[in-house]
């Protein structure tokens, strides 16, 4: 899982190359850094689908990363957006900073005040219900007969996001393969195998879903793609964004997209036609992603400790802590970005304003000062404060959603078989965002 570095290659150079991880992660490259250069110098090397950069700074240990992340004032969300290339135009700047990803506060504040308040202790329990039917229903579908074969990642695990995803966003179930569509172009950028747009029957979905795909962007002259991580390379998205409000404002239903709009601040206005296309966009890709990403993560920790599988269909109580654990080993989400706004030191280290600040969550998440045998899998490990979700003002709202997602599914997953294994090599993504995993075939023996 670790791949080695090759002879005289930077270590800097080989964590920032995507392709690096197509092998996995290079963990021993990162446990160095955080060794010897905890605040450590990166060159934007060019590689495909990615210009030349200015650099960045990496920060690999834990409490740095916390530090970083509990100080908007000091390393910005928006000077800069989150992603570690920046925007391409002055323009594509201004429509990221719309994202609540990429504010500070106080606009941050204001909007995630306003969603917090939408996730109601009834609209949650209510998602609960849905997520524990939804994962039943996929394993009566995929784990049937007394053994057989599957891809996790395409069979059990892509499903479960969307469906909640739906559930949360007011989606109409026939449209969800929309939202695998959309969060596939965006990550495409990246890894080829997920830059193409996906076929979907205009009749199979809504005549808000047709309405939208008649907006699909085509190729360009040069045969590329507009890039997906802007609002020109997403129309279909932000129409089909732009009509869900206009009906939910009209006919509200029960989803938290229809209490978030009915909202009103401490001013007294309401979320904007725009702050909710965006919000839309945020859900629907990195929503689905990272727990898409994060599911199969999961499965592969169980393949390689069988013992823990074991454990876990022996006493089912032990899932809440295990769960925290699959995601600390696997750390879906890599890494993401700050931009100083003053000259400062970090560690040791001088930054000037302007400067990239980027957090390694998934060096983090293995920092031996925090986590004994950093390594090891361990579903029993207590306390376990990863950093999966974040820290600070940006701590994900959705970190209970996915935990139970995660929860729901392995229970079922563990209840219905009596063993898994691998039927084949899993692949990975190619990014040094997203911790992902495009293939992973798996047999199974059912339950006794």
């Amino acid at each position: 899982m670790t791949p080695a570095a090759p002879p005289g290659r930077p270590d800097t150079e080989v964590v920032f190359d995507p392709e690096t991880y197509t092998g996995g992660v290079p963990f021993d490259a990162l446990a160095r850094l955080r060794r010897d250069r905890p605040v450590a110098w990166v060159p934007e090397i060019p590689v495909l689908g990615w210009p030349e950069g200015p650099g960045f700074w990496l920060v690999l240990r834990h409490g740095d990363v916390e530090s970083v992340l509990n100080r908007p004032e000091l390393f910005s969300s928006a000077l800069g957006a989150t992603q570690i290339r920046d925007p391409a135009t002055p323009q594509a700047l201004r429509y990221v900073r719309q994202m609540m990803l990429n504010m500070d506060p106080p606009q941050h504040s204001r909007l995630r005040r306003l969603l917090s308040r939408s996730f109601t202790p009834r609209a949650v329990a209510r998602l609960e219900d849905r997520i524990r039917g939804h994962a039943g229903a996929i394993c009566d579908r995929v784990l049937r007969g007394p053994r057989g074969e599957c891809d996790f990642a395409e069979d059990l695990a892509a499903d479960l996001p969307l469906l909640t995803l739906a559930d949360v966003l007011g989606v109409p179930e026939q449209d969800r393969w929309l939202l695998f569509d959309w969060s596939n172009r965006v990550i495409g950028y990246q890894d080829p195998d997920y830059a193409a747009s996906a076929e979907f029957d205009p009749a199979a979905g809504t005549p808000l879903a047709a309405e939208a795909l008649a907006l699909r962007p085509v190729p360009g002259s040069d045969g590329r793609m507009p890039d997906p991580r802007t609002r020109e390379g997403m129309p279909d998205l932000y129409a089909y964004a732009h009509l869900l409000a206009e009906r939910k404002r009209r006919q509200p239903g029960d989803d938290v997209m229809s209490i978030l709009l009915a909202q009103t601040d401490e001013a007294g206005g309401q979320v904007s036609a725009a702050e909710f296309e965006n919000m839309f966009w945020l859900f629907a890709v990195a929503g689905n992603e990272t727990l898409r990403n994060g599911l199969p993560g999961a499965c592969v920790a169980l393949l390689e400790h069988p013992g823990a599988a074991e454990e876990l269909r022996a006493d089912p109580g032990l899932l809440p802590v295990a769960v925290n654990e699959m995601l600390r080993w696997w750390t879906p989400v890599m890494t993401f970005r700050r931009t100083a706004t003053a000259d400062c030191e970090l560690a040791g280290q001088a930054i000037r304003a302007g400067d990239k600040v980027v957090v390694s969550f998934t060096s983090a998440n293995r920092d031996e000062a925090v986590f004994a045998d950093p390594g090891r899998f361990d579903i029993r490990r207590h306390p376990n404060p990863h950093l999966v979700f974040g820290y600070g003002p940006h701590f994900c709202l959705g970190a209970h959603l996915a935990r139970t997602q995660m929860r729901a599914l392995f229970a079922e997953v563990l209840a219905r078989t009596s063993s898994l294994r691998y039927a084949g090599s899993p692949a990975y993504l190619r990014s040094n965002f997203q911790r992902g995993i495009k293939r992973l075939p798996i047999a199974w023996t059912a339950g006794r």
